[in-house]
């Protein structure tokens, strides 16, 4: 999503603590909504494009447009994706896109108070961190196409940290500014024409207690 994001995505979905985006997910039957993987697909592929038809996505995913719609549907119908403005002259054509460029969020207190919810925040996150390493793979599988200039700035990282929970909710709020910036700067080049060298990048960051 990028994702997504993403994105924060893309179609990159996060959990922060502080400082919700738009898409804050109180409600279990939105969130529900993502536990169908090919939803979480389309979501993050419709981020990355800013307009597409469901035709377009069914390529992209190697299913029926008639099924990409359907999806498409069910998300708009819980608010993350929105029929967008005709990009052809085509009026019989369906456009959709995301319907806040922040992404979507939540946040576990909130949804997993039966084990219904439990269910469902688990079944999302296990989703999100699949996808997210699937991706890194694709990535490394493919990293000699990409030459030196991209695998060289190209990163991976951990750190280790001794923090309060609340120091890491602000850690939190402090990288979701900083990812603010960085989209905001690659839009308004976009915008600008500077597309030269310009790629979608993808940036996991994860932050969570553990005990040695």
């Amino acid at each position: 999503m990028p994702e997504p994001t993403e994105p924060q995505q893309p179609q990159h979905p996060q959990k922060p603590q502080q400082q919700p985006p738009s898409e804050w997910i109180t409600d279990l039957s939105r969130l529900k909504a993502f536990t169908n993987p090919l939803r979480m697909q389309l979501y993050r592929l419709l981020y990355l494009a800013g307009t597409a038809t469901a035709s377009q996505l069914g390529e992209q995913v190697d299913q029926a447009p008639s099924l990409v719609s359907y999806h498409l549907r069910k998300l708009a119908e819980h608010g993350f994706v929105t029929e967008a403005a005709t990009q052809s002259g085509d009026a019989r054509e369906r456009w959709w896109q995301v319907s806040s460029e922040e992404g979507w969020s939540f946040r576990e207190s909130d949804l997993s108070g039966t084990p219904e919810g439990a269910a469902a925040v688990g079944a999302v996150s296990r989703s999100l961190v699949d996808s997210r390493a699937a991706q890194y793979r694709s990535y490394l599988d493919q990293s000699s196409a990409w030459g030196s200039e991209w695998t060289d700035a190209a990163f991976t990282a951990e750190w280790l940290l001794d923090l309060t929970a609340a120091e890491l909710a602000e850690l939190g709020g402090e990288l979701q500014e900083l990812s603010r910036r960085w989209r905001e700067r690659g839009k308004a080049a976009r915008a600008a024409g500077a597309t030269e060298g310009r790629e979608h990048v993808s940036v996991h960051v994860y932050g969570f207690p553990f005990r040695p």
